[in-house]
């Protein structure tokens, strides 16, 4: 008599991939080794050609400023799982582990850990349009950012020839982003679900082209997950600090802070003219409620109508709060 034995399940490999500009430095939970190998093209197809036959449960990279985009395509591109995480997370679980030194083979391994505990979300393979739309919105984002700079500080000169100097670069920055508002409108348009979920979002009184773009270029989520999630990835979700009997003040922390803040402009802006915003407000106020409170919590709400809006393919006056609002 015979008796055959299930055979183990294989570990699951977790790997880490620390980012430099000209290296990159793999390690790999299965091995422990690491792989050093250039930071361009052939350094890619080194790294997939050990990754893909291993099958790896999660592969971690850090945000860098925007050199790891091109790994990072390749690894999805490849179909491969990967996670772009936030340098600050990382560190914070190092120093929990106790392990203070820093190199790019300390951090690689550091890596390998933060993807065995943390279960980062996975990044999720874009189209070329959404990158593209992305990185427009980006670029317009900083040269706004440039264009107050220099309009505060053409109010704090006094200098002819500096203001005229000031004056210049404030302009060719305007022109600048007059400029990509077109080409983010083209893109939005060149790309038949983008168009759809632009004519949804900016059918919301308050909510404008600003909004609308950052948030198909920023939340891919949108749609796609609960709003109670969806306020974490923005950062609008208030968490818990309580310790024994001591209930501390709820606080949000976290997030998406650029698209945080377009989103804040544009919930003013629905403060005044949405119905349901204004009402929720209202409501709030006749509670006390501080103002930062009410502001934040008109956020959560706006973003949760808009969620709604596109995973139901409703426009605004289709959401049944609408109605309900319009028949009272």
């Amino acid at each position: 008599m015979t008796s055959s034995a299930t055979p183990p399940a294989s570990p699951q490999v977790f790997v880490g991939i620390d980012v430099a500009k000209d290296a990159l430095d793999m390690a790999r939970s299965d091995t422990g080794e690491l792989l050093h190998v250039p930071n361009d093209p052939a350094g890619f197809a080194s790294l997939l050609a050990a990754l893909i036959p291993a099958r790896p449960a999660c592969i971690v990279i850090e945000a860098t400023g925007g050199m790891e985009q091109p790994l990072l395509e390749a690894l999805l591109d490849a179909g491969l799982p990967v996670a772009r995480v936030n340098p600050a997370h990382v560190r914070h679980l190092a120093k929990a582990l106790g392990i203070l030194a820093k190199t790019d083979a300390i951090d690689a391994a550091v890596l390998v850990e933060f993807a065995r505990k943390a279960e980062p979300r996975l990044a999720v393979k874009r189209s070329k349009v959404q990158g593209e739309l992305e990185a427009l919105v980006t670029c317009r984002r900083q040269l706004k950012t440039s264009k107050v700079q220099q309009t505060n500080r053409l109010g704090a000169t006094t200098s002819k020839p500096a203001r005229k100097a000031i004056q210049a670069v404030v302009y060719v920055l305007e022109k600048q982003i007059k400029a990509l508002d077109k080409q983010i409108e083209a893109r939005i348009d060149s790309d038949d679900d983008f168009r759809q979920m632009n004519q949804l979002l900016q059918s919301v009184p308050g909510v404008g082209q600003g909004l609308s773009s950052a948030l198909i270029a920023g939340l891919a989520e949108l749609g796609e997950t609960g709003r109670r999630e969806l306020s974490a990835l923005v950062g609008v979700a208030p968490f818990n600090k309580d310790s024994g009997k001591s209930r501390g003040k709820r606080a949000i922390r976290g997030g998406r802070a650029a698209l945080r803040c377009v989103l804040y402009m544009a919930t003013l802006a629905s403060m005044r003219s949405n119905p349901i915003i204004r009402a929720f407000a209202s409501h709030l106020k006749a509670k006390s409620k501080p103002p930062k409170v009410v502001i934040v919590a008109c956020m959560r709400k706006l973003l949760s109508l808009l969620n709604a809006m596109v995973r139901d393919n409703l426009s605004w006056q289709q959401l049944n709060v609408v109605k309900h609002a319009q028949t009272a």
